[in-house]
């Protein structure tokens, strides 16, 4: 009885253990929200653009930056907006695909996956990074969000 217990008990313990930062940040997917708060805040936006359902690069970024502590102390900098491309139709409102193919063409026009832009309160975009390979990345993305606070 006992090593069912553990078997049991194992995926408890386990995700008790997982870094669930993410869910303490708040992410707008409404750029006129995400507009309106760093208006109110003096912050500038942080658009991450992703494909939640396709790029693989995306995931893994999300998992080794975004999902970070480090992240989430540098995040408190910055309005945070959401920017979901999916490949899935079903996974986002038609309203918000609008939203985000509008925020595609005018911030992310070269259709680079993962991008970050930063947006200041005026609308004028001030800096971007993208793409990712990796581990190795991740210092380059936390030195871009941190040189630009």
């Amino acid at each position: 009885m006992k090593p069912y217990l553990f078997f049991i008990l194992l995926p408890i313990f386990l995700t008790a253990q997982t870094n669930n930062t993410s869910l303490e940040q708040k992410w707008f997917t409404n750029y006129e929200e995400a507009l309106d708060a760093a208006k109110k805040t003096n912050k500038d936006i942080l658009m991450y653009f992703t494909g939640s359902d396709w790029c693989a690069p995306c995931r893994v970024l999300k998992k080794n930056v975004l999902d970070t502590d480090d992240f989430a102390e540098v995040a408190t900098c910055y309005v945070l907006l959401y920017v979901d491309i999916p490949r899935k139709k079903d996974r986002i409102s038609p309203e918000e695909m609008e939203q985000n193919m509008e925020l595609l063409s005018h911030y992310n026009k070269k259709g680079i996956f993962p991008l970050m832009s930063l947006v200041a309160a005026d609308k004028q975009e001030k800096a971007s990074i993208s793409g990712y390979g990796g581990k190795p990345d991740v210092e380059r993305y936390m030195q871009f969000l941190r040189k630009h606070r």
